[in-house]
């Protein structure tokens, strides 16, 4: 049995527009507006006509959706969420740097 796997490797310097996001990750903008009023992103700019969200937001966004609509959290558990996931990859990072003798 072969098994394939899809993804996508977006650079980090990539910049994306509220439009853009939400047409390449399928996000609605009212979704996108709610998780940005929740602190889930931080996009550069002041109004979502100017916001700019780096690459690394496109990863961030399916795993929002996939929390919110597999389920079923609501926007402040989606932040809490993320955010515990952030935590969780930064202590394995650390986790696997050499130690000091």
């Amino acid at each position: 049995m072969t098994t394939y796997m899809e993804g996508q490797i977006v650079d980090e310097n990539v910049e994306f527009t509220l439009v853009e996001l939400c047409r390449v990750s399928g996000a609605s903008v009212e979704e996108m507006t709610l998780w940005v009023s929740e602190g889930v992103f931080e996009p550069a700019g002041e109004r979502p006509e100017e916001w700019r969200f780096s690459g690394v937001a496109l990863r961030r966004v399916r795993t929002a959706q996939r929390l919110a609509h597999d389920l079923e959290i609501n926007a402040p558990g989606v932040a809490l969420a993320l955010d515990l996931l952030d935590e969780i990859e930064a202590l394995r990072a650390r986790a696997k740097r050499p130690r000091a003798p």
